[in-house]
């Protein structure tokens, strides 16, 4: 898929859904380190067939498995050493899928700000996270990715350095805001109490990716912070959020949403102008069928 269509903000693309959580809706354990990162090395193959069963359900983009592999991450788990080797196996993974289509399909490449091991006390000095971030980028770039999606920015500190480090890449880069409502209905920072999605909208905005999305927010959230986000910035618009799935630990927290309800989610986030819809944890191939035939419609 060429730089110029990725940044066509007048077409409609389908993002796939929740790579980790499809890894463990398929039975593979996840590392409380490091995510989903450590099946790129032993389970290569099957990412490949859930990047495949994501464009076979309608994703014309399909996300690499390196949400959790910048190298400071990878160290909390142990494996900061085969840093290349992982990232190279989930871009891989992800092209095999895209080359085997009988369609042109972008690759991606995840780019977070996650602590080590989850823990907010655990960060890198700042000169040295933004280093991780640079070698990163750096990375998706030696191994072909097609663009860089900026995953779960949700403070004003952390965030500007993963997004300086796309912006050096070269590749064409879209920032994903991840936000949640508090009990007086204010859009705030999904994870980092005391900063509003404001906030961070401000720290972010300067760097002039190539479009910004709502995800891995909660369902009720996305509308309300795709019309803040309208409301300060010209650009494409994205969407893809997170929805609750039976093998999460923390499901009980609310009930999974089948792929007809995320669909008609979805549907207010297109007619809010959204050119960049899929989903994030939890969402699967039919989720993604179920947005294709949306758009289709």
């Amino acid at each position: 898929m060429t730089q110029a269509r990725l940044s066509d903000d007048r077409s409609i693309r389908i993002l796939d859904g929740g790579t980790g959580s499809e890894l463990r809706r398929r039975k593979i354990p996840l590392s409380e380190h490091c995510w989903s990162a450590v099946a790129n090395l032993t389970h290569a193959e099957l990412l490949t067939r859930i990047h495949e069963d994501f464009i076979r359900a309608g994703a014309d983009i399909v996300t690499a498995n390196t949400f959790a592999t910048s190298r400071f991450v990878l160290a909390s788990a142990g494996l900061d050493a085969q840093f290349e080797e992982i990232n190279r196996a989930a871009i891989t993974a992800a092209r095999h899928a895209a080359e085997s289509a009988d369609r042109e399909i972008a690759v991606a490449a995840s780019l977070s700000c996650l602590p080590p091991s989850f823990g907010a006390a655990a960060w890198p000095e700042p000169d040295a996270e933004s280093d991780a971030y640079a070698e990163l980028a750096a990375c998706f770039v030696d191994n072909g990715a097609d663009l860089i999606l900026l995953e779960m920015m949700q403070d004003a500190e952390h965030a500007p350095r993963a997004c300086r480090a796309a912006r050096a890449s070269g590749l064409p880069f879209w920032i994903g805001l991840s936000c949640r409502l508090d009990r007086n209905g204010r859009l705030v920072a999904l994870d980092s109490p005391g900063q509003s999605f404001a906030e961070v909208l401000d720290a972010v905005l300067p760097f002039e990716p190539e479009g910004i999305a709502v995800m891995h927010s909660p369902i009720d959230a996305i509308d309300p912070a795709l019309a803040e986000l309208a409301a300060r910035w010209a650009g494409p618009l994205g969407a893809y959020a997170e929805a609750p799935y039976a093998e999460d630990p923390a499901v009980s927290r609310s009930e999974p949403i089948d792929a007809a309800g995320y669909a008609s989610a979805a549907r207010g986030w297109l007619e809010r102008g959204a050119t960049l819809v899929g989903g994030c944890c939890g969402t699967t191939p039919a989720h993604i069928a179920a947005l294709r035939a949306l758009v289709a419609g």
